[in-house]
């Protein structure tokens, strides 16, 4: 039996993950409604995929009882309201990232879902492509030895973005990529919590963080180093540095389709978008969306290969670099 999704939001990163959606067997996996603030956005959005339902107020969608799980996929600030409203109407619930604006929103809705008995998962795709799965295994057999070091970097040129320089959007570089390269050191430890956290970097005059870097110092002199930025482009890789070799992502660290193990490349093709995307890489989707099906039908609350405590611990840390740097939302207040 299909699962049955309700997508929540009819915005560029909703209509990727259509596109991304309609890579997998329609047996697997089927959009059945689509809700939006606009009611006739909704509505060219579900004709535009083929989406049976569309409401004009994501109430409608939380009360459609047809509805398996709801992806959340609207402007960081509405996360928590939008995902509780779906968990406390019995909805199971993949929110994209970051899952809400600091650690005490990621609690609520972690301990709304246990309340509800509800699945819920952060949106961060990154975990659940191929070359995620390839570098787990790697690091399962110690092809590389102990890993000493861990670098990430992301960075492009979105100063013109409005939902990255405006502060009453949720802008900042930390919250919408600096989750990517934190996940990924926090995948490579296991979910291991620092020692210590050292952020540095620049705001913008607008008051969010422009460029930003974490230092993080772990137990056994071992240590992680992620950049990020959203004044220009970096060469966005990411690297794995162990006793007895190296583990590299060349590009595209968020969305990776390679990887080079000691010199050795492998490809992981991502198949091809029915319809143009808005997003890098967009049809990786899928794997994130194979996932929570996998999850449903074994009966899990949350996905084993990216637990709520590692969503909470990679909150706490853009939480202590935002208090380092001096970047203060509404939602830290009240």
């Amino acid at each position: 039996m299909a699962t049955k999704w309700g997508i929540c939001g009819a915005g560029k990163i909703s209509h990727d993950f259509m596109v991304a959606l309609k890579t997998l067997p329609a047996a697997d996996h089927q959009a059945v409604a689509v809700a939006s603030r606009d009611s006739s956005r909704a509505r060219d959005f579900a004709k535009q995929h083929q989406i049976p339902k569309s409401y004009g107020s994501y109430e409608e969608l939380a009360t459609d009882p047809n509805v398996d799980i709801v992806y959340v996929g609207i402007i960081n600030p509405e996360h928590l309201r939008v995902a509780l409203l779906m968990l406390q109407a019995g909805r199971n619930v993949l929110c994209e990232k970051p899952m809400a604006m600091n650690l005490r929103q990621v609690q609520k809705l972690v301990s709304a879902a246990r309340d509800s008995d509800r699945f819920l998962m952060e949106g961060l795709w990154t975990r659940f492509f191929p070359v995620s799965n390839a570098i787990r295994c790697l690091l399962s057999q110690n092809d590389v030895g102990e890993i000493k070091m861990v670098k990430a970097e992301f960075g492009t040129c979105m100063l013109e973005t409005p939902r990255l320089v405006e502060k009453e959007l949720g802008g900042g570089v930390l919250l919408d990529i600096g989750c990517y390269c934190l996940q990924f050191v926090c995948m490579v430890f296991s979910g291991e919590k620092p020692e210590s956290v050292h952020a540095m970097g620049f705001l913008t005059e607008k008051g969010v963080d422009e460029a930003v870097t974490i230092v993080l110092k772990y137990s056994r002199k071992r240590m992680a180093m992620v950049t990020v930025t959203m004044a220009i482009q970096l060469p966005n890789q990411a690297t794995i540095s162990g006793t007895k070799g190296i583990i590299t992502i060349p590009g595209c660290m968020w969305c990776p389709t390679s990887l080079v193990v000691n010199g050795k490349a492998q490809e992981f093709p991502l198949p091809a978008p029915s319809q143009p995307l808005n997003f890098t890489n967009s049809t990786g989707l899928r794997y994130e969306a194979e996932e929570v099906r996998q999850c449903l039908q074994k009966g899990l609350k949350e996905c084993p290969e990216l637990p709520l405590a590692e969503s909470e611990l990679i909150m706490s840390i853009l939480d202590e670099a935002r208090r380092q740097l001096g970047v203060v939302y509404d939602q830290d207040t009240s």
